[in-house]
C-alpha cells in the first residue's frame, strides 16, 4: 500500500522555519551598531580573541553578525569576494553597502524558501559616509528581509530591549566615548529585570569603528589600553586622536579575508 506523503501548508512551513531561525539567533550574545560623531561604532559581547562577530568587508564597509558562526562566516567571506570582484571589475567607489545588502538579501531569501533549514543568522552591513547624514546601516534577517536603520541597531540575545533603550537615549553627535559607554551599559543589562546588571570589561568586548576621517580603509579595531581609556568614566577622551592609535590592535588583521567573525549557536 502506497503511503500518502505528509502535508504541511506553506504558511505553517514558513512559520516553523522562522521560529527555528529566531530561536537560534536569540541564543547568541547581542551586538550593537550605532553612529557617533566620527563614524559608526560596533560593540559586541565577545570574550574570544580569535573569532570575530565584527569584520571589515571593504574600504568603508563593515559586517556584524549574530547566530551560528559557521553560517555567517560563510556569508562574510562571500561578501568580501563580492566586494573585491566588483571593485576590481569597475571601480572601488562602485562597492556600496546597499549593493552588498541586496546580494545578501537574495542569498538569505533563497535559502529560507528553498532549503530544508534556514540560516540561523542576523547580520548588519554598514557603510560610513563623508558625513553622518550619509552613513548607511542595513539590517538583514534570516529570511532575506532588509531594513534601513537610522542611527543604530541591536540584534541577538536581548536585542529588542536594547533597541528600546537606544530609541530613548541615543542621539546624533555622540562622542566615541559616549557611544561606547552607552552600548556597553545596555549590553550588560538584565533584559528581564530580575537580576543585577553586569559590568562588562574590555576583555569581554569586541569593539571596532568605521572612522570617517581615515582616507581609505576606515575600519579599525579598538582594544587594550585605548578601549580601557574610552570606557573610563574617570578620564574621558576625545575621539579623533585616539582611534588612530588602534591601527595595530591585539587581534586585528590587515587582510579582511583572514578575519574571523564569531559565534557558535549559543555564543
Amino acid at each position: 500500500m502506497t503511503q500518502m506523503p505528509f502535508y504541511v501548508s506553506p504558511e505553517q512551513l514558513m512559520k516553523d522555519r522562522a521560529d527555528f531561525a529566531r530561536k537560534g539567533i536569540a541564543r547568541g550574545r547581542s551586538v550593537v551598531v550605532l553612529g557617533y560623531d566620527g563614524g559608526i561604532a560596533f560593540v559586541a559581547e565577545n570574550p574570544s580573541r580569535a573569532l570575530h562577530k565584527v569584520s571589515e568587508i571593504y574600504d568603508r564597509i563593515a559586517f556584524a553578525a549574530v547566530g551560528k558562526y559557521n553560517e555567517f562566516e560563510n556569508l562574510r567571506v562571500a561578501g568580501v569576494r563580492y566586494a573585491d570582484l566588483r571593485g576590481y571589475s569597475y571601480d572601488r567607489t562602485d562597492v556600496s553597502a546597499r549593493g552588498l545588502a541586496n546580494a545578501y538579501a537574495q542569498t538569505l531569501g533563497t535559502i529560507f524558501t528553498q532549503e530544508s533549514k534556514p540560516l540561523e543568522v542576523e547580520i548588519v552591513v554598514a557603510e560610513v559616509g563623508s558625513t553622518a547624514a550619509t552613513d548607511q546601516i542595513y539590517r538583514l534577517m534570516y529570511d532575506g528581509s532588509v531594513a534601513d536603520q537610522e542611527g543604530f541597531v541591536a540584534m541577538g540575545g536581548a536585542g529588542d530591549s536594547i533597541e528600546e533603550a537606544l530609541t530613548e537615549r541615543w542621539h546624533p553627535g555622540l562622542s566615541l566615548s559616549e557611544a561606547l559607554g552607552l552600548a556597553v551599559e545596555l549590553l550588560g543589562r538584565d533584559p528581564a529585570g530580575n537580576g543585577a546588571d553586569r559590568q562588562l570589561g574590555p576583555d569581554q568586548l569586541e569593539v571596532a569603528v568605521l572612522d570617517r576621517q581615515r582616507p581609505r580603509r576606515t575600519f579599525r579595531r579598538i582594544s587594550g589600553s585605548l578601549l580601557d581609556a574610552l570606557l573610563s568614566t574617570d578620564d574621558p577622551m576625545t575621539d579623533a586622536p585616539t582611534v588612530d592609535e588602534a591601527a595595530t590592535p591585539r587581534h586585528a588583521s590587515s587582510n579582511p579575508q583572514t578575519q574571523r567573525a564569531d559565534d557558535e549557536s549559543g555564543a
